[in-house]
């Protein structure tokens, strides 16, 4: 499994489509382990661009603050499972608490 993190500042943006980067956090879900980091610099904002650059490379879940439903569904059909509401963390600390199942989502902070 691959997880996507949009990043500001090093943690988590809470508007994915206007991220610095992304954290693209290779997982073992069996043994609950993170494998591999790579961060890589986030295409300029155009709508509709992020999921299909995410699944080309390799994303099959994407963390994020918050999402809009239009956004939501493209990524569905791009076969990358979507997490909103989550925290302000550095990736290692989002994907952790993922993997150990204590990660606590809140509303999504989109709206659009």
């Amino acid at each position: 499994m691959k997880i996507a993190i949009p990043l500001a500042n090093g943690k988590l943006a809470m508007h994915f489509g206007h991220c610095e980067s992304f954290a693209m956090i290779e997982v073992d879900d069996v043994g609950k382990t993170i494998i591999n980091r790579e961060d890589l610099l986030a295409p300029p904002h155009q709508p509709g661009l992020l999921p299909p650059w995410l699944a080309e490379r390799g994303a099959t879940m994407i963390i994020s603050g918050g999402m809009g439903q239009r956004a939501v569904s493209m990524f569905h059909q791009q076969g990358i499972r979507v997490e909103v509401g989550a925290p302000a963390e550095t990736p290692e600390v989002i994907v952790s608490n993922y993997l150990a199942g204590d990660l606590m989502l809140s509303q999504n902070v989109c709206d659009h």
